[in-house]
C-alpha cells in the first residue's frame, strides 16, 4: 500500500505553483521562492532532474539573493537551538549530528567558532551535518570542519555555503520521496570498509605489495566472490584483482571495466576505488536478477596507479596493456626491497613470462571504460554530480637548473647581478601566462629550490620543474616549445645558464566517440544536463587506450573537489547516480552487440 506522506514526481508534476510550492515546504530553510520558481521547468524526469532544477534556480538568483538563502540558516548549536526555535527539518539534522547534547565545552567552542565566522563572513556557517552517508558527523569533525573554512576566502567560503544547503535540501527530498540510494550506500560503504587496511594508523597509504595492499586486494576478491557472484575471480601475477561476470555466452567478448585501489601517501578513499566498486555494484545487480548481458564484464582492480613504493606507475594497466618493462622488476624501493623480491613475498610468479601473459588480446573486447572522481574541481564548483570526459591530457615534465653566481646580497649591485632564482621567476610567471591564453591547457612549476640558499645570498643555483598537459599533443608541444625557447632567452639576457632534462612525455588520450557518447546517452536518461571536461590527472584509461577504445565518467567530488589528501570526498546520492549511470552504459552497450 502506498504510504500517503510520500511524495511522488507525477503528483509534483500535476500540481499548481501553490501546492507545488507547499509539497516542497522545508526543502530550503524559510526560502519558499526557490520551488515557486522551480514549479516553471516542469515536468521532471526523475529525482535528480528535480534537484538539479532547484540548484539553477539558486545560481540564477544573484548574490543578495543567495545571501539571503544562506542568512536564513541558523547557526549549528546556536540561540534557535537553545531557543527550540529551528524548523521540525534543523532540529532532526542538528540532532542526528549529536549538537543537541554537546558537554560544555563543545558549545563554548561552537559558540566561539560561529561569533568568529560571522565576523569575518557576516553570515552563518552553513555544514550539511549529516554529512555523504546521510548517518550524521561526527562533533569532533563538524568542529574541524568549521575551524578548517575559517581560513577560506569569503566568495569561496558562500559558494561552499550553498553547496552544503544544496546537499541539505538533497538529503530532505530523498525522505520526502521515500528515497534510499542503497546501490550508492553500498559502493561508499565498500570505499569506508576498505580504508581500515593501511600502512599507517593516522592514514590512508597502501603502496604496491605492502601487507595493507594484499590485505585490500583479498577483501576485493572476497566481496567479488561473495557479494557480487562473479564467474571467476583471481589475483593475477602482478597483483590485480580480476572479476570476470560471463554474458549469456560465456565466449561473447567484454567489456574490460576498472581502476586502481593502491594511494598516495596520506591519500583519500575514493581515488580509484570508486571506479572499481561502481561496477561490482552493477554486477551484484545483474547476479541478483540472475541476468545474463550478450557481453561479459571483466571488472579489475589495478594493483598499481601511483608510483609510490616503485618509480614505475601504472604497473597493472600496463602490464594488461603489454607495457610492462623488465627493467622494473630490479627497482629498489626505500628499504632495498626490489620489485621482484616483493613480488615473491606477496607469492605472485615474479617471472617475465607470467606478466607477458597478462597482455589482453584486443578482439576479445569491446572496450575499456572507468569511472573515477574528478580529483578536481569543476564538477563541484558547478553543483554537478556527474561529467563526461573529453579527453586525459597528454603531458610533458622535466626537472631543470639555472646555474647563475652565488654573490653577497649587500654588496652586489642589482644590474651586475647572475641570481638564478629571479630567472627561474621570470620563467615561472612566463609560462603561467602562455598557458592561460589556451583553453585545457595547464602548465605548472611545482618544484622550485634554492639549493643550500641563504637569507644574504644572491642565488647562485635554482634547481624547478616543469609539468605541461594539454588534452591535444600539439597543443601541449606548442607550448613546451615556447617555454623551453623562453627559458633560452632568459638566460642570455640574465648572463645564466640552465640544464634540462625531460622525465615524462606521455600522449593524450582522447575519448572513443562511441564509447564517450553512450556515458554521455546515460547521463542525461538520468534526467542530469550534460558536461564535458577533460581529465588533467592520468588514469588507467590512458594505458588502455593503446590498446582498446576508452572512455571515462568523472563523479563529483565534495570539499571543492580535493583529492590525494583525506579530505577526499563523495556522497552517496552521488555515488548512486554514478552506478545508475553504469547500469545505464551497460543497457546501451547491450542494444549496440545484440
Amino acid at each position: 500500500m502506498t504510504d500517503p506522506s510520500i511524495l511522488s514526481l507525477e503528483q509534483l508534476n500535476a500540481a499548481n505553483v501553490a501546492q507545488f510550492s507547499a509539497l516542497l515546504a522545508g526543502t530550503y530553510e524559510h526560502s519558499p521562492w526557490i520551488a515557486e520558481r522551480a514549479a516553471a521547468r516542469r515536468p521532471f524526469v526523475s529525482l535528480a532532474a528535480l534537484k538539479r532544477a532547484l540548484v539553477e534556480v539558486v545560481r540564477e538568483s544573484g548574490l543578495e539573493a543567495q545571501l539571503g538563502l544562506i542568512r536564513a540558516h541558523p547557526e549549528l548549536a546556536g540561540k534557535a537551538m537553545i531557543a527550540r526555535k529551528l524548523t521540525a527539518e534543523s532540529t532532526h539534522e542538528q540532532g542526528k549530528a549529536g549538537l543537541t547534547d554537546c558537554t560544555p565545552e563543545e558549545f563554548a567552542t561552537l559558540q566561539q567558532l560561529n561569533a568568529d565566522y560571522n565576523a569575518k563572513f557576516g553570515f552563518p556557517f552553513i555544514l550539511a551535518v549529516r554529512g555523504p552517508r546521510g548517518q550524521g558527523l561526527g562533533k569532533a569533525e563538524i568542529i574541524a570542519t568549521f575551524a578548517r573554512r575559517l581560513l577560506n576566502h569569503p566568495e569561496f567560503e558562500q559558494a561552499e555555503a550553498l553547496r552544503n544547503i544544496h546537499r541539505i535540501a538533497e538529503i530532505r527530498l530523498n525522505e520526502k520521496f521515500g528515497f534510499e540510494p542503497t546501490l550508492g550506500q553500498q559502493v561508499w560503504d565498500w570505499c569506508e570498509q576498505l580504508a581500515r587496511h593501511s600502512e599507517q594508523d593516522d592514514a590512508l597509504t597502501v603502496t604496491y605489495l605492502s601487507p595493507a595492499h594484499r590485505a585490500c586486494a583479498a577483501q576485493i576478491a572476497h566481496w567479488m566472490e561473495t557479494e557480487c557472484g562473479f564467474d571467476q575471480v583471481e589475483i593475477d601475477a602482478v597483483g590485480n584483482v580480476v572479476g570476470l561476470y560471463h554474458g549469456s555466452d560465456s565466449a561473447a567478448p567484454r567489456l574490460l571495466t576498472g581502476s586502481h585501489y593502491d594511494t598516495v601517501r596520506n591519500g583519500g578513499k575514493y581515488d580509484g576505488r570508486l571506479g572499481i566498486f561502481v561496477p561490482m555494484a552493477c554486477v551484484r545487480e545483474l547476479n541478483a536478477q540472475g541476468r545474463r548481458l550478450p557481453f561479459g564484464i571483466e571488472v579489475v582492480a589495478f594493483a598499481e596507479e601511483e608510483g609510490q613504493r616503485y618509480p614505475a606507475t601504472f604497473l597493472g594497466s600496463g602490464a594488461l596493456a603489454g607495457q610492462f618493462d623488465p627493467a622494473w622488476l630490479d627497482q629498489a624501493d626505500g628499504n632495498s626491497i626490489t620489485m621482484r623480491d616483493a613480488m615473491v613475498q606477496a607469492g605472485l610468479p615474479a617471472t617475465l613470462d607470467a606478466i607477458a601473459a597478462l597482455a589482453r588480446d584486443p578482439a576479445q573486447y569491446l572496450g575499456f571504460v572507468e569511472v573515477h572522481i574528478e580529483q578536481g574541481p569543476v564538477l563541484n564548483g558547478l553543483d554537478l554530480p556527474l561529467g563526461s570526459v573529453s579527453s586525459i591530457n597528454g603531458s610533458r615534465r622535466y626537472l631543470g637548473q639555472i646555474t647563475g653566481q652565488a654573490s653577497h646580497a649587500g654588496t652586489t649591485p642589482m644590474a651586475l647581478r647572475r641570481d638564478a632564482a629571479t630567472a627561474a621567476a621570470e620563467l615561472l610567471l612566463f609560462l603561467e601566462q602562455r598557458a592561460a591564453q589556451v583553453p585545457d591547457l595547464v602548465g605548472t612549476i611545482g618544484l622550485l629550490e634554492v639549493p643550500n640558499g641563504s637569507v644574504n645570498v644572491v642565488p647562485g643555483c635554482c634547481c624547478f620543474s616543469l609539468d605541461i598537459r594539454a588534452t591535444t599533443d600539439a597543443m601541449r608541444d606548442a607550448c613546451a616549445a615556447d617555454t623551453l625557447a623562453e627559458l633560452q632567452r632568459i638566460c642570455e639576457r640574465r648572463g645564466v645558464s640552465h640544464s634540462l632534462r625531460e622525465t615524462l612525455c606521455a600522449a593524450a588520450a582522447p575519448s572513443a566517440p562511441a564509447w564517450q557518447a553512450r556515458w554521455e546517452q546515460a547521463v542525461q536518461a538520468l534526467g542530469l544536463p550534460l558536461l564535458r571536461l577533460p581529465s588533467g590527472a592520468g588514469h588507467d584509461a590512458m594505458k588502455l587506450h593503446g590498446i582498446l577504445p576508452q572512455a571515462m565518467l568523472f563523479v563529483r567530488g565534495l570539499n571543492a573537489g580535493i583529492s590525494h589528501n583525506p579530505l577526499e570526498s563523495t556522497s552517496c546520492d552521488d555515488a548512486e547516480l554514478a552506478v545508475r549511470a553504469f547500469q545505464q552504459l551497460l543497457e546501451l552497450t547491450a542494444k549496440d552487440t545484440a
